[in-house]
């Protein structure tokens, strides 16, 4: 990581201290909850929804600079990352990389078009001294008799590429999965995705003969539900520290998953406690005692909400929606007005555009079968 930049993003002594000071209390719970990084014997996966990064469409941002350092080290933890919810403008997915230093590499995929896309792209980081990328990328694209419901493409197209760390070969599929709602038909649209990627990939290894990795945001509620089910029921397998760990900040759901397909034996996984897991950083940075530090910016993008509000108001000739208009201005009046409703806004709300409302979930694998080789080709 350049943590040199921290001079130059912030000069004043008593801030970068106050920053320098969260990011070792950052590293320091990082390394004792993640697995060591050993060469050439494990490589750590993970997949992270990291919330409308960054296009600023709900007005929480942009942003502020010590985010991308605290985010940088967390994905820094891991050797290959999925990363969803990346916008159309890269400026700050640009900065990531800068903070993150030249040994990291990335691919992505193009925004996806439409309402549903909502301007999003996935990507995939690795650390190119412990990965490497195998040539092979591509969007899933579903052919006319497979398509989703009313005639359907997946909402954000899943993206696989191969790639290698040691002796382990793999493919990644990361998703984003449709969410809708709770019920009815766009509930339905969930499960089908999940289900339609799920039996396209199982195809896939079957006729290619090689490990895929499905992993993502799929919006799963629990291990109980419909989604989980239509997920598991093409063979995909599921670490128990991921499928018991809930990824949302509050972890009390299961929307990130990370599920295998595999030739036989070789996906290998790590057998220590914390081979598997969801990482909570909001112990540690921008946690909620940490609230006084923040209140300031907090209040004033709570104005910037206020003024634009009282716009749309001096602008609006429909009657309905004056009065949508007028409750939000009085919410937001009141927030501004009480110092526990503004801490409560920073923890619900503008917190969660700092790094996200999910957690990165991640996976160890072994990588390192050069004793089972030798002992296959001893006698051959």
């Amino acid at each position: 990581m350049r943590y040199f930049a921290l001079k130059n993003d912030f000069p004043e002594l008593e801030e970068r201290k106050r920053v320098i000071k969260r990011l070792t209390s950052l590293k320091e719970d990082l390394d004792e909850k993640i697995p060591e990084k050993i060469f050439n014997e494990n490589v750590l996966i993970a997949t992270w929804n990291i919330r409308d990064f960054d296009s600023n469409q709900y007005g929480y941002g942009p942003r502020t600079k010590e985010a991308f350092f605290y985010m940088s080290e967390i994905i820094s933890s891991f050797d290959l990352v999925a990363i969803q919810e990346v916008n159309e403008d890269l400026f700050a997915f640009n900065r990531l990389m800068y903070v993150m230093g030249d040994q990291w590499d990335y691919i992505m995929t193009d925004v996806t078009e439409g309402h549903s896309g909502n301007g999003e792209r996935m990507a995939y980081i690795y650390d190119t001294n412990r990965v490497s990328f195998q040539k092979v990328a591509g969007e899933i694209v579903l052919t006319p008799s497979k398509l989703i419901g009313d005639k359907k493409q997946f909402a954000r197209t899943p993206f696989l590429v191969a790639f290698q760390s040691g002796w382990f070969k793999f493919k990644l599929c990361t998703v984003h999965i449709y969410f809708g709602s709770a019920s009815g038909e766009k509930l339905k649209q969930r499960i089908e995705e999940i289900d339609t990627i799920a039996e396209n990939l199982k195809k896939r290894a079957k006729r290619y003969d090689e490990n895929l990795i499905l992993l993502g945001d799929f919006n799963i509620y629990s291990p109980e539900h419909k989604t989980m089910k239509a997920l598991k029921k093409h063979g995909f397998k599921i670490p128990k520290g991921i499928e018991d760990n809930p990824s949302n900040m509050y972890q009390t759901k299961h929307y990130d998953q990370i599920a295998f397909m595999e030739k036989k034996g070789e996906v290998v996984h790590g057998d220590q406690d914390n081979s598997a897991g969801a990482y909570n950083y909001y112990n540690r940075v921008f946690s909620t005692r940490q609230f006084t530090d923040y209140q300031e910016v907090v209040l004033q993008n709570l104005k910037g909400k206020l003024a634009k509000q009282k716009d749309k108001l001096a602008n609006t000739t429909d009657a309905e929606k004056k009065v949508k208009i007028q409750k939000s201005i009085d919410e937001f009046k009141a927030i501004i007005a009480d110092p526990d409703a503004q801490k409560e806004y920073y923890k619900k709300e503008w917190r969660t555009f700092q790094l996200s409302d999910h957690l990165p979930m991640w996976t160890e694998l072994k990588i390192n079968f050069s004793l089972t080789y030798l002992e296959k080709i001893k006698n051959e």
